[in-house]
């Protein structure tokens, strides 16, 4: 029997299980056999990857730039969700509030979730910073640390923040754009009262991250599995929908721009503990 192909994935929520469950059996049933390795949070998976533990590890944005920073550049995204691409964040405000521009934030408090959330703090953040707004000079910082360490695939600490506007403590929330979409259709965010003052820059999210030296066949029958799903047959809808997505893509790293300007801004990697 070949080797299965092993994949890393963070449990973030139980209904990753499910996921990979539905996944292992489709690709098993087309003879490419893989098994999956779950991990607690994202510097175990990169840990795993780089030292040959596991073959392919899906990873969040700031995984793949913390990868890439301990290869040295060496490893390649193979593949990606076609909702990873061109995502942005805005930043939702009252609209009752009187803030009307990005420079009507200073003095001001803004809500972000977890401090490795990509999409709900270090790009956000980011993003103010290159607009001549610095925290703590410029507005105070309210960061709601859910769930450290799978950076901010648990929307708890997005949810909170905007929960922090509401409650009058803070007068601005980072949130993702689907989330945005999501949470006005559903009445989470009453899009009456609340509105968007700004949207960050286009980034990418998550990508399929292989080291480079994983074997060009295997990696070849393993894409030639996963782009074979197909959102229109029942039986893959069901883990595409669960897993937020339509078709898979092919891995991309133009996308990587704010984030990789928001940690060296923010020198995430140097003073993370």
């Amino acid at each position: 029997m070949k080797t299965p192909i092993l994949v890393g994935a963070v449990l973030y929520d139980p209904k990753v299980a499910v996921i990979w469950e539905i996944i292992q059996e489709f690709f098993e049933a087309r003879a490419c056999a893989i098994d999956v390795v779950y991990y607690s949070n994202y510097d175990l998976q990169v840990d795993a990857l780089l030292k040959g533990h596991i073959d392919i590890a899906w990873s969040s944005p700031l995984a793949w730039l913390d990868a890439q920073r301990r290869s040295s550049g060496s490893c390649r995204a193979i593949a990606m969700r076609d909702t990873d691409r061109d995502r942005a964040t805005h930043v939702i405000v009252r609209k009752s509030a009187g803030i009307h521009t990005l420079q009507d934030l200073r003095g001001k408090v803004v809500a972000v979730g977890a401090r490795d959330s990509p999409q709900a703090t270090l790009i956000p953040i980011g993003f103010l910073a290159r607009h001549g707004l610095e925290t703590p000079r410029d507005y105070r910082l309210a960061r709601f640390d859910v769930l450290v360490g799978k950076h901010g695939d648990h929307v708890g600490g997005e949810r909170d923040a905007f929960n922090n506007v509401v409650a009058g403590e803070s007068q601005a929330a980072a949130m993702l754009d689907l989330n945005w979409e999501a949470w006005t259709s559903d009445g989470t965010v009453n899009a009456t009262e609340f509105g968007i003052l700004v949207t960050t820059d286009r980034f990418d999210h998550c990508v399929f991250t292989v080291r480079h030296d994983f074997p060009a066949g295997r990696e070849k029958q393993w894409l030639d599995v996963l782009f074979s799903m197909e959102y229109d047959d029942p039986k893959h809808r069901e883990m595409m929908d669960l897993e937020g997505l339509k078709a898979w893509k092919p891995g991309r790293t133009s996308g990587f721009g704010p984030l990789t300007d928001a940690v060296r801004r923010l020198r995430f990697f140097e003073s993370s503990p």
